[in-house]
C-alpha cells in the first residue's frame, strides 16, 4: 500500500481492497463452492460480477445464472450488471438467457416450484452465484431446490452479509467448523468495513423505564433489568413496542424524530428515519404517532402492499423524512440516506436484528462518514445482539478515542416469537437510557471525513451489447409496451384481432415469438408498424 492509498480501496484501482483480495482469491478456483461473507453495503455484489464478466470473456463459462430472495432483487442486480458490460435478464423462467443477454437472475422461490426446468437447462459450465445464500439454510425447499437444480454445475459462488450457523438446515456448499459457524473463503467483517471508510458506524441507543401490563388477574410492573419467565418477558416487550402509551414508544418517536431533525439541520438535509414494525396494523398505529411527533405523514410500505417496491424507490430519491415499513427492510433495500432508526418489531433473531443495523450502513459518495443511530429497547436479547456488534467495533472505537460505554456480557436467550399476546399494556415511562457502542446521545458525533473514491467504469464485454444508460432488459420492456401499444392501434383500425396482427408483425420480421425477440428485432416491429399506421 502506497502513503496516499486509503484503507480499503485497493489505491485507486476502482475496487476495493478486500475486493481484488476476493477476485484473487477465486482466480485459484476451480471447483465447488466459494463463500464471500462481507458487510452489507461492502459491495458484494461487484467483485461477484467482476469474476462473472472475466469469466465469459474468457470463454471459461458458458453462462451465469444469479439466485437472489426477491423479485426487485433480480432487477437491482442487472441494473449494477449493465454498469459493468454484462446484460443479464431479470426474474428468468430458465438458466439460457434470451438473445443478447449474457445470464439470468432469479429468485429462489422460482427455482424451488421448477428445479428440473433449471436442471434441464443448467451445464458443467454454468457459473451460479447464489446472492444472500444464508436463506437456503433457513427455507429447506429454497435449499432443496437449488441444490437440485444446479447439482451439474461445477461452480458455486455464496454470497452472504449475515454471518450464520448450521444450527437448523445446512446451507448447500457451506463448509463449517466444529462449532457450527461457517467457513467463508474471503470474509470482511463489518469492523473491517467502518474501518477503511465502507460503512458508517452504527450508536445503538437502548430505552427502558417503568412497563406495566395485566396478566390474568395481576398487574406486572418492571423494567427490562428484571428477570422474567418467557411468557412475562414477552410481555413486557410487547408493552415496549405499544402505540397506546403515550409515554412508552411514542416518546422514543419523539426523541427518534428530534435527532432526525437536528441530523438534517446540520448539513444532511434529506437523512431520513425508518421505524420497523411489528404487523401492518402496528405500522398504521406507528405512523400516526408520527405523523402526531413530526408533523407530517409518513411513508407506510407493507409487505403484501403490491406498491410496496414503488413506494421503497420513491422514498429512496425523495427527501421524506420518514418511513415504517414491516417485512421490507432486509436484503436488496438500500437506502444510503437513512440515518435514524426505531426498532419495533417483534422479531428479534440474530439475522433479523443483523439485517435492520445493515440498513443504516450505507454511505453516500462525497459526504462526511457520520454515524447513523439506532433506538431499541433495552431487552436483553436485542442487548445482547447489539453488543456482539459491539464486540466487533470495540479495538476501533478505542483506537479512535471515541466514547466507549461497554456493558457485562449478557446471557443468551432463546429468540422470542412472534405472536399476538393475550394481555393488556396498562402504562410505560421510558427514556433513553445508555449507548452500546459511539458517542452518547448528547456528544456531538465524531466524523469521519475521507470518502471512497469513484469507481471507474470497467471496459465492457467484448461481445456486450451497446453501453445506453438503460440496461438492456428495461431497454427491452420498453420496446414490448410500445410494440404492444402500436399493434392495438392497428387491430383497431382494421377492427381484427391483436393477436393476429401481432403474427402479422412477426412473419414480416422474422420472430418466433415476442418473449423471444431481441432488442434489434423488437425495433424493427416498430419501424415497421410505424410506416403501416403513419406512413414513417
Amino acid at each position: 500500500m502506497t502513503t496516499t492509498e486509503r484503507p480499503g480501496t485497493g489505491g485507486g484501482s476502482g475496487l476495493r481492497g478486500w475486493q481484488q483480495r476476493a477476485l484473487a482469491a477465486m482466480d485459484q478456483w476451480e471447483r465447488g463452492s466459494f463463500l464471500i461473507s462481507a458487510a452489507p453495503g461492502a459491495g458484494k455484489t461487484r467483485p461477484a460480477l467482476e469474476f462473472a464478466r472475466s469469466q465469459l470473456a474468457a470463454r471459461a463459462v458458458d453462462g451465469v445464472v444469479i439466485a437472489c430472495p426477491t423479485a426487485p432483487l433480480t432487477r437491482q442486480w442487472a441494473r449494477a450488471a449493465h454498469a459493468l458490460g454484462l446484460e443479464l435478464a431479470p426474474d428468468a423462467a430458465s438458466p439460457r438467457p434470451p438473445r443478447g443477454f449474457h445470464g439470468v437472475v432469479v429468485t429462489y422461490a422460482r427455482i424451488a416450484t421448477s428445479p428440473r426446468v433449471w436442471a434441464g437447462g443448467t451445464r458443467e459450465r454454468t457459473l451460479v452465484i447464489a446472492d444472500e445464500a444464508h436463506h437456503l439454510g433457513e427455507d429447506l425447499a429454497w435449499g432443496v431446490g437449488f441444490s437440485e437444480a444446479f447439482a451439474s454445475a461445477s461452480r458455486w459462488l455464496l454470497l452472504s452479509g449475515t454471518p450464520f450457523r448450521s444450527d437448523a438446515t445446512p446451507i448447500p456448499g457451506v463448509e463449517y467448523d466444529s462449532g457450527g459457524l461457517a467457513e467463508p473463503d474471503i470474509a470482511y467483517s463489518y469492523a473491517d468495513a467502518v474501518r477503511d471508510e465502507v460503512c458508517r458506524p452504527v450508536v445503538f441507543v437502548t430505552y427502558d423505564g417503568t412497563l406495566s401490563w395485566r396478566s390474568g388477574d395481576d398487574v406486572i410492573e418492571t423494567s427490562f433489568d428484571t428477570v422474567l419467565s418467557s411468557r412475562e418477558a414477552s410481555r413486557r416487550y410487547r408493552t415496549a413496542i405499544s402505540t397506546d402509551l403515550p409515554d412508552g414508544l411514542p416518546r422514543i418517536l419523539g426523541e427518534a424524530d428530534v435527532r432526525l431533525r437536528a441530523l438534517r439541520a446540520g448539513g444532511h438535509p434529506e437523512a431520513g428515519g425508518l421505524v420497523v414494525a411489528a404487523d401492518s396494523e402496528h405500522a398504521r398505529k406507528i405512523a400516526g404517532r408520527l405523523r402526531e411527533v413530526s408533523g407530517v405523514s409518513p411513508v407506510v410500505v407493507l409487505h403484501q402492499d403490491p406498491k410496496a417496491a414503488t413506494k421503497l424507490a420513491a422514498f429512496t430519491n425523495s427527501g421524506d423524512p420518514w418511513i415504517v415499513a414491516v417485512n421490507m427492510v432486509s436484503e436488496g433495500v438500500d437506502i444510503p440516506r437513512l440515518r435514524v432508526g426505531v426498532y419495533a418489531t417483534a422479531a428479534k433473531t440474530p439475522l433479523i436484528f443483523r439485517q435492520i443495523v445493515g440498513r443504516f450502513v450505507r454511505t453516500i459518495q462525497g459526504r462526511a462518514l457520520e454515524p447513523s443511530w439506532l433506538y431499541i429497547p433495552a431487552d436483553t436479547i436485542l442487548r445482547d445482539h447489539a453488543a456482539s456488534v459491539e464486540t466487533e467495533l470495540r479495538y476501533l472505537v478505542r483506537e479512535r478515542g471515541e466514547l466507549d460505554e461497554g456493558f457485562d456480557e449478557l446471557e443468551r436467550r432463546e429468540t422470542e416469537k412472534g405472536e399476538v399476546l393475550d394481555f393488556e399494556p396498562l402504562s410505560a415511562d421510558v427514556a433513553p437510557q445508555m449507548t452500546l457502542f459511539g458517542p452518547a446521545p448528547s456528544t456531538p458525533a465524531a466524523v469521519i471525513t475521507r470518502m471512497p473514491e469513484p469507481m471507474p467504469m470497467p471496459v465492457p464485454l467484448p461481445e456486450s451489447e451497446s453501453q445506453e444508460s438503460v440496461p438492456m432488459f428495461e431497454r427491452r420492456a420498453q420496446l414490448r409496451a410500445r410494440r404492444h401499444k402500436l399493434v392495438g392501434e392497428l387491430a383497431r383500425d382494421r377492427r381484427t384481432r391483436h393477436g393476429d396482427v401481432n403474427a402479422e408483425v412477426n412473419r414480416a420480421i422474422g420472430i418466433e415469438s415476442v418473449d423471444k425477440a431481441t432488442v434489434e428485432q423488437l425495433e424493427r416491429s416498430i419501424e415497421w408498424l410505424d410506416r403501416v399506421l403513419y406512413g414513417r
